[in-house]
């Protein structure tokens, strides 16, 4: 095949991916709202329930509670169980199209590569292809080990978004690279970065999901309900160690990517390891973030809330510093402004 029909192949596949990731984040907002209707239902049998009860009079309570209880709770048990089964099928069918849109993604990055005849991330359009493609394959990768089915929504709703505004806004008909960027250390950097990238959006996620659970357990605690969606999410506690466990994993590839072969390509490329350039700044500052969750959780024992609050306002610095500095700040990097 030659470039021009590998450029036309990943211009088919990358579009599809994206609107087969859409399709993914539809199901998973499905289950989600299928959950929240559980909770509303019951509520409203429980309250039902209680004005039923209190009509019998004080005498008749214990009686006419069960009485009550038992006449409506039958169908709502029965609807209850049927919505459940629903979530159950949209978390599934939502996994499937995810993974098929992967392998679409995928395939759109490669042949893009093939197009080029390089490594796809000479401009700020391909590099959001293989980020949002790093964000999926954490993903995935952690979904089984850890269960991560239920980080879906956020997952397919940034990588379609992403995709999206790549397709629309930051395309760029494949062509090589500037004579300057031809170096090994450029694919070790970009990589690196993109990869921990990746696993800084789980990590954030699952921090903003941590903060939504930890909130619904106390108001558990307080006598208050917890939708079925949120029930079905694992203990906050468990998620805070997930959090962790996600953003450590990329924190050490960050260090080296960015901190480490990304001087050392600059070196090559214009002559000096370090110069203050804007995205250089920034790709410090987001490992100053990083470094102080991962050193308050292991020298002043931090959990939890705070912590979740630092990874969360870490991967907000990242993003700044992948959409931000990339389309807001000229820079000597490749895809700056593009």
């Amino acid at each position: 095949m030659s470039p021009e029909t590998f450029a036309q192949v990943s211009n088919l596949l990358v579009p599809t991916a994206t609107v087969i990731y859409a399709l993914a984040m539809m199901s998973h907002a499905f289950e989600w709202a299928a959950g929240r209707a559980v909770v509303t239902q019951a509520a409203e049998v429980q309250q039902e329930a209680e004005v039923l009860v209190a009509a019998d009079g004080s005498e008749q309570v214990s009686s006419g509670s069960a009485g009550a209880t038992a006449a409506v709770d039958s169908p709502v048990d029965d609807a209850s169980s049927s919505r459940t089964e629903r979530m159950e099928a949209a978390s599934r069918i939502g996994l499937l199209l995810t993974w098929l849109a992967f392998v679409l993604h995928l395939g759109g990055v490669l042949t893009r590569g093939l197009a080029a005849e390089r490594v796809p991330w000479g401009n700020m359009y391909e590099f959001s292809i293989t980020a949002s493609l790093a964000v999926a394959a954490v993903y995935l990768l952690f979904v089984h080990r850890y269960r991560l089915q239920w980080l879906g929504l956020g997952v397919t709703l940034v990588v379609a978004a992403v995709l999206g505004l790549a397709t629309l806004a930051l395309y760029t008909p494949a062509g090589p690279l500037v004579p300057a960027l031809h170096s090994y250390w450029l694919v070790i950097h970009v990589s690196a970065a993109a990869i921990s990238g990746g696993a800084f959006t789980v990590g954030g996620l699952v921090s903003v999901l941590y903060l939504i659970k930890a909130r619904a357990e106390r108001r558990v605690l307080a006598g208050g309900t917890m939708s079925a969606s949120l029930r079905r999410l694992p203990s906050a506690e468990a998620m805070d160690g997930t959090a962790y466990k996600v953003l450590a994993f990329a924190f050490p590839l960050w260090t080296f990517g960015v901190l480490v072969a990304g001087p050392i390509w600059a070196e090559y490329a214009w002559g000096r390891y370090w110069g203050w350039d804007p995205k250089e700044v920034w790709s410090l500052v987001t490992w100053v973030v990083y470094a102080a969750y991962l050193h308050a959780r292991a020298t002043a024992g931090w959990r939890g809330r705070r912590a979740a609050t630092i990874a969360i306002v870490g991967w907000f610095v990242f993003i700044f510093n992948f959409v931000g500095v990339n389309l807001l700040v000229s820079g000597l990097h490749s895809y700056a402004g593009v």
